[in-house]
């Protein structure tokens, strides 16, 4: 049963569905790598301009990449393989990245199925592209579960601008005070805010709960904790 007035939750995709550094960290390391083909100058130069660490394989808490759309971070691969044929950059970027190995922050089906059983709508924004967000969530057999998906270039532009929060208060029919971000990202707060939703961060991201405390209404571990948080009484 749901104790709070909440009728829908809409979710960010990287660093709350999946965990970040285990999904994209491991991606960009390899895409690097791919790219740079041995080089070892050039490996550097593109870590740097995406602020990962190949030392550890891990993308800095301050990088872009954390909440940036797909076409950020494809200018970022662009601006340094500058010798290449940007489209051919792109191809790879987004074929690799609709087939990027997945890692569950949680067992998603279950949560989702509890969430949805309390009768709320349940919808997707994420500043990937929703082609791929669909991909992955067909990938992992939670497709199903959303009534709403919107992605950077659904037409309702990208986090933190609110387009797409407001878009999935209109298209579900509810006022923004009954729906929730939840996000990994100030990006996902503030965008949530501007809509007039309650900000939920979760941990499953780069950022730490320092950094999501000022922005958020809660911060908890992970998406799993969301119905106890929602069995909470408001202001509890």
């Amino acid at each position: 049963m749901v104790r709070r007035d909440v009728a829908g939750i809409l979710f960010d995709k990287d660093g709350v569905l999946f965990d970040f550094q285990g999904t994209w960290g491991r991606w960009v390391v390899d895409i690097i790598a791919h790219f740079a083909a041995g080089d070892g100058a050039l490996a550097t130069r593109l870590a740097d301009a995406l602020d990962v660490d190949l030392t550890t394989g891990l993308v800095r808490r301050g990088s872009f990449m954390i909440a940036g759309t797909a076409d950020e971070v494809a200018d970022a691969f662009t601006s340094v393989l500058n010798h290449r044929d940007p489209r051919d950059v792109i191809r790879v970027l987004e074929e690799t990245a609709e087939r990027v190995p997945l890692v569950p922050a949680v067992a998603l089906r279950p949560t989702f199925m509890d969430l949805r059983a309390r009768g709320l709508k349940i919808g997707l924004a994420t500043n990937d592209l929703e082609a791929a967000a669909r991909a992955h969530l067909s990938t992992a057999g939670v497709l199903d579960c959303f009534d709403f998906i919107a992605g950077a270039d659904s037409g309702h532009g990208a986090k933190p601008a609110p387009g797409m929060c407001n878009a999935f208060a209109s298209a579900m029919a509810l006022p923004s005070e009954r729906l929730v971000m939840v996000g990994d990202a100030t990006h996902d707060m503030h965008a949530g805010r501007a809509a007039g939703f309650t900000c939920v961060a979760v941990l499953t991201g780069v950022a730490h709960a320092k950094d999501l405390a000022p922005h958020a209404d809660a911060v908890l571990r992970d998406i799993a904790a969301l119905p106890d948080w929602l069995d909470r009484p408001a202001g509890a």
